[in-house]
């Protein structure tokens, strides 16, 4: 079932690769084997796809011996199952999804195919990506690696407990309010939300258009680079995708932090911290004092606002992008319904989750003509001045410091009967898609109870290598990133 090279990163494979010690086809195989006997119990694929990504693995044996790689030939990968991807089913992991199969490829598969990357299938979510738990998808709950009895975060759960497992070796998410970085932070990984436009949104099936990025999750920093100059880059098919050059994200990875201005805003330490999640950030705050790098105390102080100008704005979008699944042009129709307005009504009702119905409710009230000015309208202004407050704080500072989330995962079943409570494990998060900059979460420890912790930074708009330069820093002078859930 397992290999020692399952454990190792898309780097370390790489190498190994090139010396033609083992191939493509090799480390397919292997990771379809460990697939096959974990993820039964771990639920993280909806789908695999063994005879595609073994053909793939020979395309990319072919290339690697003709001196053709890219760094991700062959590099076995796993896809949130709400990015599109030509003749693999493609379900949001809903009920109303359940048999489509797209005619076409998003954007960033176009992309990691042409690199020569072996796709093994599409991996569970919170329908539509709305949840932080991975419990709203129609197809079961995805576990924590770390403690089969929680969560292992949201919405891109089945994406991070995935690369936890050794069951892909890196994964592609989405993040609308912290949905790569906060499941990274729960199953103890590395996971990039890049800047808004960074990276193409063609073919990412729609939640809030102003706020979702797709952006990887992965063993460590380095992977986390890799992918990310994979993906990254201006896309005409995108009208929000901007139009500037890609650096060179490795870069990053060969400067160190001494001089760099952290800031630590006051209003990410207050009430409702987990003490053991806050010791072990503050930790990881020394440790970059004894890095060289200054920690400078900011304040974000619209930040209190951000739960409550999320949940507006994005279940706005929400209750638009969404009102194309209407029973008519694909997806499930209600069998039984005799008339247009009856087959509407049930298709939606009968083909959408509790949590998804729940958005789309508060989005349309949010922009019906009565409340528009006051609360659709209101809270673009409140996101206003939350971008305004990054601004003003990184004239200060190079990078922002933060937990990722209030606690560790939480148990299965916690917090579904409370849905502000849910909600609120995204406090941390949700700053940063209202703001558009980029946010990175890394392992810095681990609770009493043997949970990862996750800290967060954050950096100016498109300025990713800052980003990847700080994150580089801690992990290769720390060894959070090489500990292993107990899954075997």
């Amino acid at each position: 079932m397992t290999s020692s090279w399952q454990h190792l990163t898309m780097h370390e494979v790489q190498s190994l690769l090139q010396k033609r010690e083992i191939s493509a086809v090799e480390l397919t195989h292997g990771f379809l084997e460990r697939i096959a006997a974990l993820d039964g119990m771990l639920h993280c694929y909806l789908t695999v796809d063994a005879q595609g990504a073994l053909a793939q693995a020979q395309e990319a044996d072919k290339r690697l011996a003709t001196g053709q790689a890219t760094p991700l030939t062959g590099m076995p990968l796993a896809i949130k199952d709400v990015i599109a991807t030509k003749g693999l089913r493609t379900t949001c992991a809903s009920k109303y999804l359940e048999n489509f199969i797209p005619p076409y490829d998003a954007t960033v598969m176009q992309k990691l195919r042409q690199a020569g990357a072996v796709i093994l299938g599409k991996v569970n979510m919170d329908e539509f990506a709305m949840g932080s738990s991975t419990e709203n998808s129609a197809f079961g709950v995805t576990r924590n690696p770390w403690h089969l009895e929680c969560i292992p975060g949201g919405s891109s759960g089945g994406s991070a407990a995935a690369v936890a497992a050794d069951l892909c070796l890196a994964a592609l998410g989405s993040d609308t309010g912290g949905s790569i970085r906060q499941p990274a932070s729960h199953c103890g990984v590395v996971g990039l939300k890049p800047t808004y436009g960074r990276v193409s949104r063609f073919g990412l099936v729609a939640y809030a258009s102003s706020l979702d990025q797709i952006g990887p999750l992965s063993k460590d920093v380095t992977d986390c680079a890799l992918l990310l100059q994979a993906i990254a880059g201006h896309d005409p098919q995108d009208s929000t995708s901007a139009p500037l050059p890609v650096p060179n994200y490795s870069q990053a990875l060969e400067k160190d932090v001494k001089g760099m201005q952290i800031g630590v805003p006051r209003e990410y330490f207050q009430a409702g911290l987990d003490p053991e999640v806050e010791q072990a950030v503050q930790a990881a705050l020394n440790h970059y004092e004894g890095l060289g790098a200054q920690l400078v105390e900011v304040s974000l102080p619209h930040t209190e606002y951000a739960v409550a100008v999320y949940y507006l704005i994005a279940t706005a979008e929400a209750s638009s992008n969404l009102a194309r699944y209407d029973g008519v042009k694909y997806g499930w129709r209600d069998p039984n319904a005799r008339e247009l307005m009856e087959m509407y009504t049930a298709s939606r009702s009968q083909g959408l989750g509790t949590e998804v119905r729940r958005r789309i409710m508060l989005g349309t009230y949010a922009l019906s003509a009565g409340y528009h000015d006051a609360y659709y309208r209101k809270a673009s202004q409140v996101r206003t001045l939350i971008r305004r407050d990054f601004d003003q704080v990184f004239q200060t500072c190079q990078v922002v410091a933060t937990p990722v989330a209030p606690t560790a995962a939480f148990r299965l079943g916690e917090k579904t009967a409370d849905p502000l409570t849910m909600y609120l494990s995204d406090i941390f998060t949700i700053s940063a898609n209202l703001a558009g900059i980029p946010g990175i979460s890394l392992p810095c420890g681990l609770t009493s109870q043997g949970l990862p912790i996750g800290l967060q930074l954050l950096a100016r708009p498109f300025d990713e290598l800052t980003l990847l330069t700080a994150a580089y820093a801690f992990e290769r002078t720390t060894a959070f990133h090489r500990l292993k859930p107990p899954v075997e």
